[in-house]
């Protein structure tokens, strides 16, 4: 079986080990004359622990290439998707490791047992989307009048401003396409995580997809 690793809209070396933490948010309380009960809550975060070995001299990158996708990451407060692509001996698909993620914290080690490569282990943490509702309290103009309360509703999915398309043409890169609409080729992520349905790897486009542009 073989893997493939992305995160951050680039192919990383594959991991020898992925390790992930589905945490649990319930509860358990003592009641009287019960005993113990759980509280059955939502899960929490997903947690992901990724050790990356970054070689020196083999790679088709160098480690530096990598560390500041993480420093990127980290510094610009950016979410990316982290994929691991499983395919069996046979060529056939088999179940992928897809989540949107944060990078929280990473460590580097260089270790002279094992010459110029860079060890790198990456911790990351489910992102899960998020909003706010507005709620408006009107007091009553007697006492005999209770306050009514109204909560702002999501606004209507009819009214939501169209999604542009892209129709990829012979040439085209992600990182050429993100230079054109976005005036920087280094938010070819973007146009990835948005399109990981169609793309598996962030290299590889070919002409005639359809591509959503956030």
């Amino acid at each position: 079986m073989s893997y493939t690793c992305y995160l951050g809209g680039a192919l990383w070396p594959t991991p020898e080990k992925l390790q992930v933490k589905i945490k649990g948010k319930n509860k358990t309380l003592v009641l009287l004359n019960e005993g113990e009960v759980n509280f059955l809550r939502a899960p929490g975060l997903t947690e992901l622990t990724v050790p990356f070995d970054l070689p020196m001299l083999t790679g088709t990158r160098s480690p530096d290439y990598y560390l500041g996708l993480l420093e990127r990451m980290k510094t610009n407060k950016e979410t990316t998707q982290f994929m691991l692509v499983r395919v069996a001996p046979s060529g056939g698909m088999l179940f992928d490791t897809s989540i949107k993620v944060s990078v929280e914290d990473y460590n580097i080690t260089e270790d002279g047992k094992k010459g110029l490569d860079v060890a790198v282990d990456v911790n990351l943490k489910q992102w899960r989307d998020y909003g706010t509702k507005t709620v408006t309290v009107e007091e009553p103009k007697d006492e005999s009048t209770t306050p009514t309360v109204t909560v702002e509703k999501e606004r209507d999915a009819s009214t939501a401003p169209t999604a542009k398309t892209y129709t990829v043409k012979a040439g085209d890169s992600l990182w050429a396409i993100a230079a054109k609409y976005y005036g920087n080729g280094a938010d070819y992520n973007k146009i990835f995580n948005a399109n990981t349905d169609k793309i598996s790897n962030p290299n590889l486009i070919y002409p005639g997809q359809v591509l959503t542009l956030p």
